[in-house]
């Protein structure tokens, strides 16, 4: 199972460059069903989109934001998502009480990866690396 965080998601939204060029031709070794993400990296690009398009100023500015935000949506439509379960939860709490000084949605995201046994896909590896158990690696290089 290959489950990518949000900064891949949202590189793959981009115009191709030779990141996300080079993570969907590693992408594209795997069957889609086994490519998924979590509902914490929804969240996070949700949240980036509702404030993008409340620091909006023109109707023209929310006309483009909301047609962005579509295209958002129907990505998310052919999208495995992963939940934020109670098994994850205690993963997560686990985490937390060895005071990894790594971000709240970092270490959910990685709390679900582990529950899941998965690879984790991030360019993060600094923050990502430091959280035992959990498999990463930057498929963008």
């Amino acid at each position: 199972m290959i489950i990518l965080d949000t900064d891949c998601l949202s590189l793959l939204d981009r115009e191709r460059d030779l990141e996300s060029s080079q993570l969907r031709i590693s992408l594209s070794q795997f069957d889609p069903g086994e490519i998924f993400t979590t509902i914490i990296s929804f969240e996070e690009q949700m949240r980036g989109w509702l404030s993008y398009i409340a620091r909006c100023r023109s109707l023209d500015d929310q006309v483009f934001a909301y047609g962005r935000l579509h295209k958002f949506l129907e990505s998310y439509r052919d999208t495995r998502v992963l939940d934020f379960t109670e098994a994850a939860a205690a993963m997560y709490f686990e985490l937390k009480s060895k005071r990894i000084r790594v971000g709240t949605m970092d270490l959910k995201i990685a709390a679900i990866s582990i529950h899941n046994n998965a690879i984790l896909i991030s360019r993060n590896l600094s923050d990502f690396e430091q959280i035992p158990d959990l498999t990463v690696q930057d498929w963008t290089r």
